[in-house]
């Protein structure tokens, strides 16, 4: 029996192997400014040890000024060191770790419940949307989610070692993405209070080491937090923004009602509770876990289901049944999912689906543990439940068929220009005809057209570093580069659409055209007299750069 159990989880590892790796430069269509970012920055450490910023060995990077943490970078550098500057070394650290998740969580679902519970919640989490979708993108939040994985099992596994791995996997979780930085501490709260009853004195004494080195690095966490680096992302983000405040004014000048009771209904906290608690809600809905999921393209297919349907009556039942239970585990189990949507409701755009990643891999084992326990109790016939079972297996593998086939199908052919495809395109034919103008200007329409440039070409980092062209400079939250080398970058609202009008930069740097220069743009986006070189297209056929030149080149 042991060797048959072994044999399905061996399977199910390599069909979410198969899964997340097929295609995976391909598919999704294109790096994100995001990936490239991260590439682009692990490539300077490799070569360097510093970032794109000349900081050596940065415990965080600012990047484009949104601060990203440090161990999706780092582990790029390591896979960029074996396979090169490219797109499968940029997604593989993402791609191995939804690989782990299936097998954490194999692991951990079978020490809280049975094996069978385990393999049927490994199976889910290699084929629900929810982790197939972010495991195939360079996502450092599905790095976090199996590092948390990880370290939920270790902590339930007596060697006093394995609670070190835990410290372990759930600090550098902290230090992947930011949802955790919120939601480990909570987590574990959750776990202190399950588990009461076995902190005594001695257990504490035993598992010291441990609890220095996760005290150790949250202190870490919470050091940035207080700084303004820390708190960059989250500000770019955050319910409370400038915009808020001026609506939380607007309300109060606008309201009929005393000025006393206008500040008491509208003012900051109230503003904060109303929409967290709206928020919240919004994850735990039928509606976002089970039947449209999210609305980011970059994160899922619009309006498909992020566990599929027929998860629904067990996720359900598991759910009640841990309720009556009233077990430990189930506790456990219902603290964590209560919990999981709290850091994605701190912010705006809920519900949604990167950032409410901690959800993960809980409603699935759920969802098995209810199935066990429908299959198991239900006076059936054996025969009877090996038939519903089997018909449970066919409806998840014609839904995952299903999904496949809009993933790789319509979804990459139509959202192409999410994943801010056509750069790579530009980049090459750019490389190939650097020698023959004295300038490129290239467009910002589709965000931060240098870190493509860098990427796709590559550029050397110390050479950009050093560059005495290279110009940027931060504005509103953000760090723009306008220009290194021969390269200009520039808003389509600065791009003349009349030949008498002067062409500047953003910071009205004007921008002589009197010589050899090449134009990068959004389509139609050019005065008149330009010569039309090539025009890169989405994979749905819809153009999205013109390249042209100017008459000086023709002469």
């Amino acid at each position: 029996m042991l060797k048959h159990y072994k044999f399905l989880l061996v399977g199910i590892v390599l069909l979410a192997a198969f899964l997340r790796f097929f295609q995976i430069s391909a598919v999704p269509p294109a790096l994100n400014w995001d990936e490239i970012s991260h590439g682009y920055n692990a490539y300077s450490i490799l070569k360097t040890g510093k970032d794109e910023w000349g900081v050596s060995w940065p415990m965080i990077f600012r990047a484009y000024g949104d601060y990203k943490l440090p161990v999706y970078t780092y582990l790029t550098s390591i896979s960029e060191a074996f396979f090169g500057l490219n797109e499968f070394a940029v997604r593989l650290p993402s791609a191995f770790a939804g690989v782990l998740t299936v097998i954490f969580t194999y692991l951990l679902a079978n020490r809280l419940f049975t094996k069978q519970v385990g393999l049927v919640s490994a199976f889910l989490v290699a084929v629900v949307p929810w982790s197939l979708f972010l495991s195939r993108a360079g996502l450092e939040a599905n790095l976090a989610l199996a590092l948390f994985t990880a370290g939920a099992y270790f902590l339930f596994q007596p060697p006093r070692a394995n609670f070190i791995l835990a410290a372990l996997f759930l600090g550098f979780s902290m230090w992947t993405y930011n949802s955790y930085r919120v939601f480990v501490p909570l987590f574990a709260i959750c776990l202190c209070f399950a588990y009461r009853d076995s902190l005594r004195t001695e257990q504490l004494k035993k598992h010291l080491p441990a609890i220095v080195i996760f005290f150790l690095l949250l202190s870490g966490v919470v050091w940035q937090m207080v700084n303004p680096e820390g708190q960059a992302r989250y500000s770019l983000v955050a319910i409370l923004d400038e915009g808020a405040i001026n609506q939380i004014e607007n309300l109060r000048n606008s309201s009929d009602l005393d000025p006393f009771v206008s500040r008491i209904l509208y003012n900051k906290a109230t503003y904060f509770g109303f929409n967290f608690a709206k928020n919240y809600l919004a994850h735990l809905t039928p509606q976002f876990l089970f039947i449209n999921g999210g609305t980011h393209y970059q994160f899922s297919i619009p309006g498909t289901s992020l566990l599929y349907l027929v998860n629904i009556p067990f996720f359900y039942l598991g759910v009640l049944l841990l309720l009556k239970g009233r077990t430990k585990t189930g506790f456990f189990m219902l603290g964590w999912l209560l919990l999981a949507p709290i850091p994605a409701a701190l912010t705006r755009e809920a519900p949604h689906v990167l950032r409410s990643i901690t959800f993960l891999p809980v409603p699935l084992i759920i969802t098995a543990f209810g199935l066990w326990k429908f299959i198991a109790q239900v006076k059936f016939s054996q025969s009877i439940k090996k038939y519903v079972s089997g018909i449970y297996l066919v409806i998840l593998v014609v839904s995952l068929g299903f999904y496949m086939v809009n993933y790789f199908g319509s979804y990459t052919k139509n959202y192409s220009w999410t994943w801010q495809y056509g750069y790579k395109e530009a980049v090459d034919y750019t490389k190939t005809n650097y020698d023959k103008y004295d300038q490129i200007i290239v467009t910002k329409k589709y965000g931060e057209p240098h870190e493509f440039f860098l990427f796709y070409w590559p550029w050397d980092p110390d050479k950009y570093r050093n560059d005495q062209k290279l110009e940027r400079y931060a504005q509103s939250g953000w760090f723009w580069v306008d220009g290194f080398d021969k390269f200009i970058f520039v808003n389509d609202w600065e791009i003349p659409k009349n030949e008498n009008i002067g062409w500047k930069t953003e910071r009205d740097k004007p921008i002589d055209i009197s010589s050899k220069t090449l134009l990068i743009t959004s389509p139609n986006t050019y005065p008149p007299g330009w010569k039309k070189l090539k025009t890169i297209k989405f994979l749905d056929n819809k153009p999205a750069f013109d390249i042209l030149e100017n008459d000086v080149a023709n002469n």
